[in-house]
């Protein structure tokens, strides 16, 4: 794949750690937004040093903190109704484990499980929950699981197509890749624009839309089978959003923002947040 004929499309500041302008870049090929510059790969660690970084912790402490992990159990059930639905209990790898909550409920269920996941701290917390940690995806045995997942987690890796090729190498012939990313489609980042929270510039290197998914994962030989909606994010994203437009969090604002966005996705099938579901070929 090449990123060719990119078409410049806005400005947008990392408003959590940096305060910096980065440009999105738009290619009209695969209908996708490129956060440019591309950090170093040196440098990358420092835009994650931040207390905000809420899925790196297992904090209650402010209210949106507790909703967020309200949230967060909701979706822990639907994430393993997802996966059971996909295949029997195998082996499931999950890229961005984060503290790892969700292979927690998936080995408990009967998963054998394994997780990625670069922060330090983060891995820290899981390991003690009983999550068992590769070093690196190239440390794993090549067609060795039945479902890889990674909920937001595609959208912050340097080299997009070492990454698939990757995810090509580890998944079974018959496996299921369940990704979920945000969409600069939806309502939501059209109405908020450079506010839009789910850009997180230079964290999300890469912006999807569904046909981006679509063609990057075609090329590799795994085709998208379904793409379900992630309802929630809409309320969790506006909410953020309004606190990078206005310098607080307008709850009442970001809940109808986050509610209309949804119904708009009900007529165009571009919500806040897809899940795609991907099977080998």
């Amino acid at each position: 794949m090449s990123f060719q004929n990119n078409i410049f499309f806005q400005k947008v500041k990392d408003y959590s750690v940096s305060k910096e302008i980065f440009e999105l870049h738009h290619n009209p090929e695969y209908d996708l937004l490129m956060t440019f510059p591309k950090p170093s790969l040196d440098k990358l660690p420092s835009y994650y040093e931040s207390d905000d970084y809420i899925s790196h912790t297992d904090g209650k402490r402010s209210l949106f903190e507790r909703v967020y992990h309200f949230i967060k159990g909701i979706a822990l059930k639907n994430k393993l109704k997802l996966i059971n639905a996909q295949s029997a209990k195998g082996k499931l790898l999950d890229i961005g484990a984060g503290t790892g909550d969700f292979l927690v409920v998936a080995k408990n269920d009967g998963w054998n499980i394994t997780g990625i996941e670069p922060s330090a701290k983060a891995k820290g917390i899981a390991i003690n929950k009983g999550v068992n940690f590769a070093d690196s995806l190239s440390d794993l045995e090549s067609h060795s699981f039945d479902i890889i997942t990674m909920w937001h987690v595609l959208e912050h890796v340097p080299n997009l197509e070492d990454y698939l090729s990757e995810l090509k190498r580890l998944i079974k012939p018959t496996g299921t890749i369940i990704i979920a990313v945000p969409n600069f489609k939806s309502f939501d980042a059209n109405f908020y624009g450079r506010h839009w929270a789910a850009y997180d510039v230079p964290r999300h290197i890469w912006h999807f839309s569904k046909t981006a998914i679509e063609k990057l994962f075609e090329e590799k030989g795994i085709q998208l089978t379904a793409v379900l909606p992630m309802k929630f994010d809409s309320f969790y994203v506006s909410l953020l959003s309004e606190k990078y437009k206005t310098g607080r969090m307008n709850f009442i604002r970001a809940f109808f923002v986050g509610l209309k966005s949804n119904l708009n996705g009900k007529k165009t099938k571009e919500y806040s947040s897809h899940i795609y579901i991907l099977k080998n070929q």
